[in-house]
């Protein structure tokens, strides 16, 4: 679903921004261009980058010292 018409950003475009280390909503503005022009999408820009990571932080392995 696209989430940034301006720029094109889809919400497969944040989640792989946030898979790559994305953790910021400026840092996702500077490596996407979303939300740069009208400002519509930040809402759900944010919301959608903030699951992602969350997801990814879920998705980590933890360590467990012996």
């Amino acid at each position: 679903m696209y989430i940034c018409l301006c720029n094109a950003v889809t919400d497969h475009d944040i989640r792989r921004a946030a898979a790559d280390g994305v953790r910021s909503f400026a840092e996702l503005q500077t490596r996407t261009g979303c939300s740069d022009c009208c400002g519509c999408c930040e809402s759900e820009a944010r919301t959608t980058l903030d699951e992602a990571v969350a997801q990814v932080a879920f998705d980590l392995p933890i360590l467990v010292a012996a």
